[in-house]
């Protein structure tokens, strides 16, 4: 349909996949998962069959702008819009729902992060239909649910009113313990929070503007200047002066006409060396490595990453990750790789931004 928008978010910089994914090319660009195609092409392509090109907006930093050309030379530059700084959803979501708002008052947003996995691109569009016809007749904030598969403590949950495929939300959890996420399956109320949205323009903005006003008064300041050479700057003068506030803590957990629509379709956000290991292809010993060139002896369950021309003799490591790249070697357990954000932030007090 013509009013539908597909916004995809691509500012992140995936320090959680250091030291492959960098600042200078995060993780959406990648193709980590061995496919031909990067992370932000292949979420693209999920949504191109119900959305047309022209209807896509991206929304990341400006010295990523280049690069998502590049990925996607189906996209007008104008298509792109720039945030100056980082700071959370809430305010990615408010920049494009107010520039979608003066193009195309009455369009529909489907919002999805650039960097997730679906193995099951059918059954994630049959999801996505329900809740777009859904939220096209009804005044909702609508947001999928995965059902979950075991008790992940990486992602944030939702838990819903009923077990029908379509409910209304009862509330959100952020990441939780191994003890309450085990919790939250046993009870079976409680879906993976996938961060995919859908809602009319409208809608989004109203909720913004009662759950976070001084957000919205910022961005509605500057509607003159959407879509014109002055966004640029009234941009960067709004973001200095927004707190940094992710949708589900700013609006969604305070609204009363939030819905989730639950799905399977083997979705993943794979967003760390431990959930990637989880998707990759393995051999006898467990261990996730590339085809040629890397040889292992006594080695078990462990992910090892190599540039393409390397060779490797690793012996001896059980449950570990193995990261070399051209200018970083991580070797670190599985079980620890929570700290990566610590070693960037020490290589780079001791280094400078050079390898971050």
């Amino acid at each position: 349909k013509e009013n539908r928008y597909c916004v995809i978010m691509a500012g992140g910089i995936g320090a959680r996949f250091w030291p492959m994914s960098r600042r200078s090319c995060p993780k959406q660009f990648l193709d980590i998962l061995g496919t031909g195609k990067s992370f932000i092409r292949m979420t693209f392509e999920r949504f191109a069959g119900r959305i047309a090109p022209e209807n896509f907006l991206v929304v990341t930093n400006q010295s990523y702008k280049a690069l998502v050309l590049e990925h996607l030379p189906e996209l007008k530059p104008e298509q792109i819009l720039c945030e100056p700084i980082g700071r959370n959803t809430a305010p990615c979501i408010s920049y494009a729902a107010h520039y979608l708002n003066k193009i195309a008052p009455d369009s529909m947003m489907v919002v999805t992060p650039s960097d997730h996995y679906v193995a099951n691109e059918e059954a994630f569009i049959a999801t996505l239909d329900a809740c777009t016809d859904y939220a096209d007749t009804n005044d909702v904030l609508m947001t999928i649910g995965i059902n979950p598969t075991r008790p992940e403590t990486g992602y944030g949950y939702i838990q819903r009113s009923s077990a029908e495929p379509l409910s209304e939300v009862k509330c959100f959890t952020e990441k939780p313990n191994l003890e309450v996420a085990q919790a939250f399956i046993r009870s079976g109320e409680f879906l993976w929070n996938s961060g995919i949205f859908i809602w009319k323009t409208a809608a989004i903005i109203s909720a913004i503007e009662r759950y976070l006003p001084e957000m919205h008064s910022l961005f509605s300041s500057i509607k003159e200047c959407y879509g014109t050479v002055g966004e640029a700057s009234a941009i960067a003068d709004v973001f200095t002066r927004c707190r940094a506030v992710s949708i589900d803590y700013g609006v969604m957990e305070h609204a009363d006409n939030v819905y989730v629509h639950s799905g399977d379709f083997g979705w993943s956000d794979i967003g760390t060396w431990g959930s990637l290991y989880q998707h990759s292809r393995k051999d006898k010993y467990a261990n996730a490595k590339p085809a040629e060139g890397c040889y292992t002896y006594d080695t078990r369950n462990t992910i090892i990453s190599l540039p393409n021309d390397k060779v490797a003799i690793i012996n001896g490591l059980r449950d570990y990750i193995v990261v070399d790249t051209e200018d970083v070697l991580m070797i670190c357990p599985r079980s620890e790789e929570q700290n990566i954000k610590k070693y960037i932030d020490e290589v780079k007090f001791n280094q400078g931004d050079k390898f971050s």
